[in-house]
């Protein structure tokens, strides 16, 4: 009897021994991210835009972003490196949202005015149905432009836009539509400036002279003004 239970326990003994070890199991959240990389990226970066624009970038938190991305801290710094690299990264994928839009307006492929109307309302519109946008100009603004010198990728986007619209401008100077003086920029900053000082103010403006300014026929007034000051600012 003895020896059974001694050869029993040796058998117990080498099995314990020669039983492997399975490796630990990664979290789930990682063995997600490596199936589908493209998927956890733009997660990410959707989380990274709602947490910057709602906290701007000192107040933004990683594990604040790593939560509402469904992921961790971990894969956050494997795709992106840090906190600056990943703002950086929503500051161009925020103005390549606006720039890819603009785009596909074919402003050139109209009449001189109905290019230049069509920019004015466009960009008004953006603006309304994306606010995150508008937060996070004021955010870097506040840094004088800090993470946005850094980008090559957005000269290059701007120049695109400065390009055709200067392509426009010139096809009505030569139809005696517009003046010879209009230039791009100054059209641009018009467009641009009439609908973010509303919007950005919106609250201290509706306070202090008591309108609702985002009523939707306050809205509609608005955008009719963007686009007649537009015209009548550069029209013979």
């Amino acid at each position: 009897m003895s020896a059974t239970r001694e050869d029993r326990g040796g058998a117990m003994h080498d099995s314990g021994e020669n039983r492997e070890k399975k490796p630990a199991r990664r979290p789930s959240t990682e063995r997600t991210a490596q199936r589908d990389p493209e998927r956890t990226r733009a997660a990410i970066l959707e989380a990274a835009t709602r947490e910057f624009a709602e906290n701007g970038m000192g107040g933004a938190r990683v594990d604040a972003i790593a939560e509402r991305a469904g992921t961790n801290k971990r894969m956050l710094y494997h795709y992106f490196g840090d906190k600056e690299q990943l703002y950086l990264k929503v500051l161009e994928e925020a103005y390549v949202g606006i720039r890819t839009a603009e785009r596909a307006l074919h402003i050139g492929d109209r009449s001189p005015e109905e290019g230049i109307g069509e920019l004015a309302l466009f960009t008004w519109r953006y603006f309304l149905q994306h606010p995150e946008f508008l937060s996070l100009l004021g955010t870097e603004n506040l840094h004088r432009a800090r993470w946005l010198r850094q980008s090559i990728r957005l000269k290059e986007l701007h120049s695109h836009l400065i390009g055709e619209l200067s392509q426009v401008l010139e096809q009505g100077k030569k139809q005696g539509v517009f003046i010879e003086t209009a230039d791009p920029l100054h059209v641009y900053l018009t467009i641009a400036s009439l609908g973010y000082f509303y919007l950005s103010n919106q609250y201290t403006l509706s306070t202090i002279f008591g309108r609702d300014l985002i009523e939707p026929a306050n809205l509609n007034a608005w955008e009719r003004h963007i686009v007649h000051v537009t015209l009548a600012s550069i029209k013979r």
